[in-house]
């Protein structure tokens, strides 16, 4: 499965020189025809999008993207709690856990 950056592209740009390589870079009015094809994708399991660039979206995708397991969305600029439930609904494990 591989990772996916989808946003502006000064959003992306920092994943693009991490090594991501589906890299979507989208003007604002692209946005929601680039998620769902991304969430078409089979071969994208995780998907990382700025919490700002998400807020304009229909409230329909909002929730398919909450409510997706695969591919997972992680919301980049959101509070670590919802973070953290994402990760470990992605993975089945808490990596914030201290014990």
């Amino acid at each position: 499965m591989d990772v996916a950056a989808v946003g502006s592209e000064d959003f992306v740009l920092g994943f693009r020189l991490a090594g991501v390589h589906r890299i979507y870079s989208v003007a604002p009015e692209k946005m929601e025809e680039t998620i769902r094809s991304v969430m078409a994708d089979e071969t994208i399991g995780i998907v990382v999008v700025h919490a700002d660039e998400v807020r304009p979206l229909s409230p329909w995708l909002r929730q398919r993207m909450i409510d997706s397991v695969n591919p997972v969305f992680i919301t980049i600029g959101s509070e670590e709690g919802e973070l953290r439930e994402k990760v470990k609904r992605a993975i089945g494990v808490d990596l914030y856990r201290t014990e």
